[in-house]
């Protein structure tokens, strides 16, 4: 006979883990971001191919401790990161996504989202649901991207990284759903390095394209849009700051998923794109609504990010379409495009 009768089960039913373990789980979740960034650092993944690997052989290879490593796995393997054979530690899906040379990759968003700027930005959000705004120009004595650029270069090329990753996902899809028919100038302002630009002119043949970012974007452009490259032809690459000037008339504006800044910020791109149009030249605000996802965490957590490092926010469909009609646009309508993400067709008025 048991000498101890529980009254409270800490386990979790039919319906999922109890109230108790989720809220422990959640308290501590940030040893998983942690975990993460120590193997990619590690380049753990990268170790591992199609076969298991002894977790001896592991921590030799990588030139780390063999226990310590073995903690660190049990954690990520809780959350299906890796798993433990007979044979060794190996791959999951999700694990597979941490190699650099896997297409689907997602090894530099994750180191992005993880940087060590990111864990000190964290404490700052009692302060922001407070006052109701982030205070990065507070805390660094300059907006976000300036201070990136300035003083975190190595954190710049993790970012332009991973968003080409990011642009791998939608591309395809963004470039067959658009239609681009009666259309001769494409520019893609804020586009880093010109992924999603280069795909939509290979589905738009007729098309040419411009490149728009900041000069640490662009210098190192996709090799399609090289003056080398397969694309050089009808596309061009110009460094610029969509929030001073948008240095080129178009049929087309796209913003992809950059327009998550301040909302004045935000303002201030569109009618810049509103001053290099002309009359019924089309604005595309392609973005991940909040109110839509089927992501919900992911929104809603890159959500606080953005507001504690820009002051900005993941848009809602009715938050997007005022922003768009504020600078002067009209709105045509909101289509999802892909199950991430959606476009806000807008014109500028005659």
């Amino acid at each position: 006979m048991a000498l101890v009768k529980s009254t409270l089960s800490v386990a979790g039913g039919s319906e999922g883990p109890s109230p108790i373990t989720l809220l422990r789980d959640l308290s501590l979740a940030s040893a998983v971001p942690a975990a993460l960034r120590t193997v990619l650092r590690i380049r753990l993944a990268d170790e591992i191919g199609d076969t298991p690997v002894p977790i001896d052989q592991l921590a030799k290879g990588l030139d780390v401790d063999a226990a310590v490593l073995e903690r660190l796995l049990r954690n990520l393997r809780s959350y299906g990161v890796f798993e433990e054979t007979a044979g060794g530690i190996a791959h999951t899906p999700t694990s597979r996504l941490l190699r650099e040379d896997d297409p689907h990759s997602l090894r530099n968003w994750v180191l992005w989202v993880t940087e060590p700027w990111v864990w000190e930005l964290w404490p700052d959000l009692e302060e922001a649901v407070r006052t109701g705004r982030g205070h990065f120009d507070e805390r660094y004595g300059a907006p976000f991207f300036t201070h990136l650029h300035r003083e975190w270069q190595e954190s710049t090329e993790v970012f332009n990284r991973s968003q080409t990753e990011l642009s791998r996902i939608t591309s395809d899809a963004i470039a067959e759903s658009l239609d681009l028919s009666g259309v001769k100038t494409f520019a893609d302002v804020g586009g880093g390095r010109g992924y999603t630009l280069s795909t939509i002119l290979e589905h738009h043949p007729h098309l040419h394209g411009t490149l728009v970012d900041l000069p640490a974007a662009v210098a190192n452009p996709d090799p399609r849009l090289r003056a080398d490259g397969a694309l050089a032809g009808r596309s061009r690459v110009v460094a610029g700051s969509c929030l001073e000037e948008i240095p080129v008339e178009a049929d087309v504006y796209q913003f992809k998923s950059i327009l998550e800044w301040d909302d004045e910020l935000t303002v201030t791109a569109l009618r810049n794109a509103v001053r290099a149009g002309r009359p019924g030249s089309r604005v595309l605000v392609i973005t991940n609504l909040v109110d839509d996802s089927p992501e919900i965490r992911y929104a809603t957590g890159i959500d606080l990010l953005f507001l504690l490092n820009t002051n900005g926010r993941r848009h809602t469909r009715a938050g997007v379409s005022a922003l768009v009609e504020r600078a002067g646009l009209r709105l045509e309508g909101v289509t999802a495009v892909h199950p991430l993400l959606h476009v806000v067709e807008t014109t500028i008025p005659g």
